[in-house]
């Protein structure tokens, strides 16, 4: 009797440790989907950019003034990039408005956004925007931060399959070239890397300067390419838990890993990240999590809400990339901390938040 109870007892344990196991197995091996776009959200998201990419006012114009007659409303220095508080703004503004027609071509509203658009995007308001940047004292205006956001709009309006975007980018042409051959000079020349978590992010602007340069710029490409070995592949133990910086909407040190997944073979990538962010492939919770928004009528505190977002597309870009469901999740989960608190109604996040989250909803897919 006694061997016949020790035998089922051990019976039991191993079926215990078996169905222990088995749930430990399908947690790790579990499948997590990135949250994507869908009409609901794009319903949603159009209005904040179709909004600002006209509103005038409140706005920060960043100039340099070499005298009095610079001494401009904003619509007459930036006939096209006018709206959204500021310059780099009104471009994502632009961008976010065309990637939803590029998502959904029959969006309701898309008769309305097209006529926005090509009031804003004509051929006599780029050579404005361009006579800007050709004064002496603007040639660096909105380097790198607004130069990446602009050929990100240029590269979405050459990929549409509608005809009335492509006119745009025509128009927009001159300025898209203009604007890749000052980061083609800038990126040579520039010997340290910027790190910061906000605009002159050098990582964040290589980054989507690469997206675009991959296919219309073997030039830009070849630099960018060039300068990141340069500037990051060497990098070891980022020091990911001392972010995220009380302004910030980008994470250093994901900007930087995200740019070298496009720059590196993948086996060398494996190598480089695990060095660059050690442990983070296996528990990146244990690193970062969402970060709150005490204050959002401050436009600075409000960064932090792109930082999620920002978040969230370096993790999905990194995680599909290495089937790493980990940081898929950790990714949706940074997302929806922010998406669920966007309307608040507040300009300070409003002028600008729409773009970070499609863009982020546009890494998931």
């Amino acid at each position: 009797m006694k061997y016949t109870l020790l035998f089922l007892a051990l019976i039991l344990l191993s079926c215990n440790n078996k169905s222990q196991q088995t749930d430990t197995d399908t947690e790790t091996d579990q499948i997590v989907k990135p949250i994507t776009i869908d009409a609901k959200k794009a319903d949603y998201l159009y209005t904040f950019a179709y909004t600002c990419i006209d509103q005038e006012y409140p706005n920060k114009l960043g100039q340099v003034l070499g005298d009095s007659t610079y001494l401009k409303t904003p619509k007459e220095l930036h006939p096209t990039f006018y709206g959204c508080f500021d310059w780099h703004s009104a471009v994502h503004g632009h961008w976010t408005l065309v990637n939803i027609l590029n998502t959904y071509p029959d969006f309701k509203e898309k008769d309305e956004i097209i006529k926005k658009l090509q009031a804003t995007i004509s051929k006599e308001n780029i050579l404005k925007e361009i006579e800007y940047f050709d004064d002496v004292h603007n040639k660096t205006f909105e380097r790198t931060y607004g130069w990446a956001w602009l050929l990100k709009l240029a590269k979405s309006l050459k990929e549409s399959n509608i005809p009335e975007l492509n006119e745009l980018d025509k128009n927009l042409e001159p300025l898209t070239q203009l604007i890749e051959s000052k980061c083609i000079e800038f990126f040579k020349k520039l010997n340290y890397p910027i790190r910061v978590g906000e605009h002159p992010n050098t990582a964040f602007g290589m980054s989507f300067a690469l997206d675009y340069a991959e296919n219309y710029s073997p030039e830009l490409a070849k630099v960018i390419k060039e300068r990141a070995k340069a500037f990051y592949q060497n990098d070891k133990g980022c020091p990911i838990n001392w972010e995220p910086g009380g302004f910030d909407f980008l994470s250093p040190c994901l900007e930087e890993a995200t740019l070298m997944l496009k720059v590196l073979p993948k086996e060398d990538y494996l190598t480089w990240l695990d060095q660059f962010l050690p442990g983070f492939r296996e528990q990146p919770a244990q690193y970062i999590s969402p970060v709150e928004v005490v204050d959002k009528t401050d436009g600075k505190m409000a960064h932090l809400d792109g930082l999620n977002f920002s978040r969230t597309w370096c993790l999905y870009q990194i995680g599909k990339a290495l089937d790493n469901n980990k940081m898929i999740a950790l990714a949706n989960t940074h997302f929806n901390d922010s998406y669920s608190k966007m309307d608040t109604g507040e300009y300070a996040g409003a002028h600008w938040l729409a773009s970070f989250a499609l863009h982020a909803l546009k890494a998931g897919k």
